[in-house]
């Protein structure tokens, strides 16, 4: 009978050989995406139409295509210009005496201009802040969409 023994030395890494991927800035990532530029190079353009996420850098030629800004930019959006005109309309009420006509005319008008002037900037700073942390697709590597789901153990009774 033999037996096979192991060491206690031995034992098992568990490890990558990729190198650890270089840090990316994320402030000046999110900054350039802001102002629509592409938050690698900071040259190309980042959208090609007024929210549309150009595929791909005309100048470092970074893709794009894995942007998944989905609604987050429509949410931050909502939450600014809520603070600003809820704030807006409660001062104007407890320091003035507009006629009801101004406020059926301002509020409805500056939340349509607050909103157009805010979606692209803050979709920019999305878009750039996925990509400077690497996610959804921007990291070469699966998401969890692309892995196999996980399935209970089969139950067996005793």
């Amino acid at each position: 009978m033999t037996s096979k023994s192991t060491s206690v030395t031995e034992s098992i890494v568990w490890s990558q050989d990729k190198p650890e991927p270089a840090k990316r800035d994320v402030a000046q990532a999110m900054l350039r995406g802001a102002i629509g530029h592409c938050p690698h190079c900071n040259k190309g353009k980042l959208f090609t139409k007024y929210l549309k996420v150009t595929p791909q850098c005309s100048e470092c030629h970074e893709d794009y295509t894995p942007n998944r800004s989905d609604d987050l930019p429509a949410y931050l959006v909502l939450l600014i210009v809520g603070h600003i005109v809820v704030g807006g309309m409660m001062s104007v009420e407890a320091n003035y005496d507009w006629p009801t006509q101004w406020h059926s005319i301002v509020w409805p008008v500056l939340c349509t201009v607050l909103t157009l002037v805010l979606l692209p900037p803050v979709k920019g700073a999305v878009v750039a802040l996925q990509w400077a942390l690497r996610m959804h697709g921007f990291s070469n590597q699966p998401d969890g969409d692309e892995l196999p789901a996980l399935r209970p153990a089969p139950h067996h009774d005793a």
